[in-house]
């Protein structure tokens, strides 16, 4: 028995895994929790392809359970978590109880992306769109920034329904939008093949560092940025 060919699939499941548990948190309404095992996941999702790769072992079986993974850890968990803001807020469209449910378009746009992601031969190795675990680490740090900021202006923000719904269409829109993003799977392990990666990371560590919770969607929209830069530098 070949135990190498097993472990990227091993890793693939414990991603789902910790999706799962990220759902009971959120049940629970701890997001914090729902956070920190999502993160888990995705860090998870980092290497199990990597590790296919090292091993020489990739299927289009691992291909159909990272997707399937990332279904649930970043795309049920995230729109359950935009319910949950929908449904918390206190403005002019509140009195319908079918609005909070429209956070799940969220996951329908998650859904339609990992489904194309499969059969678009493009995105080998880079991304076309907004990934699912960066969209899910966006949304999911908004209950938190909710939680932990002491400003008027971002609790008028996150319990407004008209910004939290554009929020929601914004989301799906980019993760299926026709947008060339950097992958942020490592391939080798050396500088000069991940020399963006590193560099975004970084940025990202002095953004958490100073900004928080706050600084997770700072470090997203950095991440569209410094892909456009990345764009116009590889045309040239």
């Amino acid at each position: 028995m070949n135990i190498k060919k097993h472990i990227p699939n091993l890793i693939t499941l414990l991603n789902l895994f910790c999706g799962c548990i990220a759902i009971v948190f959120a049940a629970k309404l701890d997001f914090e929790m729902a956070f920190y095992f999502v993160c888990l996941g995705i860090f998870l999702d980092f290497f199990d392809g990597f590790f296919a790769r090292l091993f020489k072992v990739s299927s289009p079986l691992g291909l159909q359970l990272d997707s399937l993974a990332d279904m649930v850890t970043s795309g049920v968990v995230p729109g359950f978590a935009m319910y949950f803001l929908l449904s918390s807020s206190q403005h002019e469209l509140s009195a319908s109880p079918m609005i909070p449910y429209l956070g799940f378009i969220i996951t329908l746009g998650s859904c339609y992306r990992l489904a194309n992601f499969n059969i678009d031969t493009r995105q080998t190795d880079s991304f076309i769109g907004l990934p699912t675990p960066a969209n899910a680490l966006f949304i999911l740090s908004l209950p938190l920034v909710l939680k932990y900021s002491d400003s008027l202006f971002t609790l008028e923000i996150l319990t407004n329904q008209f910004i939290l719904l554009a929020i929601t269409v914004l989301s799906a829109y980019i993760l299926n939008a026709e947008i060339p993003l950097f992958s942020l799977k490592l391939k080798k392990f050396n500088f000069k093949d991940n020399a963006l990666q590193i560099v975004f990371l970084s940025l990202s560590v002095l953004l958490l560092v100073f900004f928080q919770y706050l600084g997770i969607p700072l470090l997203i929209i950095l991440y569209v940025l410094l892909s456009v830069v990345n764009n116009k530098r590889l045309i040239k």
